[in-house]
């Protein structure tokens, strides 16, 4: 069932809208004897060279916001390890506080991620305020006993932290040239039309009728295919597509305090 999800993420009534028109103009070529041999040439340098440089850039956008997202998740759990590795005394009240400022953080990029541009704003504030938590809770381990240096250290993971967050936070907020990405839509949808008395001169040499419209079908489906895949990979947070970056914040608190640091003999 996954599988046909995927299919259908693909293949939507977009892609049923340009098979109707295909189909209707290589009818009509037919009907009136319309027959022209089109160049393929210009399918590729209209909508394929275009879209799959779209899906290039997109991809790189994705893998480009997945290592950021890496790096605010390792930086957090450096400082949650100095937390409770660093200082003389074990305090729970301690991990509690790191848990709920790292949770806050990652709930609020999640927040901003997913939801539109227009509320940016008000979810970056919530982001920053829990930048500001953990840099204060460096502050509470200083006071604590944590040395300068380590204090120092824990600061430059917050900095790092931020860089990531900047970098992920452009890739959400700017998108893959959008005049790229209309030049080709507008292609799509005109040169299936137009290439109707090309499927029609193609279609006088098959000799079975049935194989008439198999061209100007498959024509359309890959086209509108391949433009489906770049939409979903556009937005790599909007949580559609099945390649998209989840945020899972619960799972990483869970998975904080997941083992003991070892003893030395």
């Amino acid at each position: 069932m996954e599988r046909f999800a995927q299919i259908g993420l693909i293949i939507n009534w977009k892609s049923l809208l340009i098979v109707v028109a295909a189909i209707l103009s290589t009818g009509i070529s037919l009907k009136f004897q319309i027959v022209a041999d089109f160049p393929l040439t210009m399918i590729s340098t209209a909508i394929v060279f275009p879209i799959v440089f779209s899906i290039g850039h997109a991809y790189k956008r994705r893998e480009n916001a997945l290592d950021d997202y890496g790096t605010i998740k390792a930086h957090g759990r450096a400082i949650y390890f100095a937390a409770r590795d660093w200082l003389p005394e074990q305090d729970e009240d301690r991990l509690r506080h790191i848990e709920k400022v790292l949770a806050d953080l990652l709930h609020g990029c999640r927040d901003m991620f997913k939801g539109p541009v227009d509320d940016m704003a008000k979810s970056e504030a919530h982001v920053y305020a829990a930048f500001s938590d953990l840099s204060g809770f460096v502050k509470r381990m200083r006071n604590e006993g944590l040395a300068s240096g380590e204090c120092s250290r824990c600061n430059q993971y917050i900095s790092k932290m931020i860089v990531s967050f900047e970098s992920v936070k452009h890739i959400y907020q700017y998108r893959t040239p959008r005049t790229l990405r209309a030049f080709s839509d507008f292609f799509i949808v005109l040169l299936p039309i137009l290439y109707g008395p090309y499927f029609a001169h193609q279609a006088l040499e098959y000799g079975i009728p049935v194989l008439t419209f198999i061209m100007p079908v498959l024509f359309a489906i890959i086209l509108v295919g391949l433009d489906n895949i770049q939409s979903h990979l556009e937005d790599p947070f909007d949580q559609i597509g099945p390649d998209d970056v989840a945020i899972n914040a619960e799972k990483f608190i869970d998975l904080l305090d997941c083992g003991e640091p070892a003893t030395v003999a």
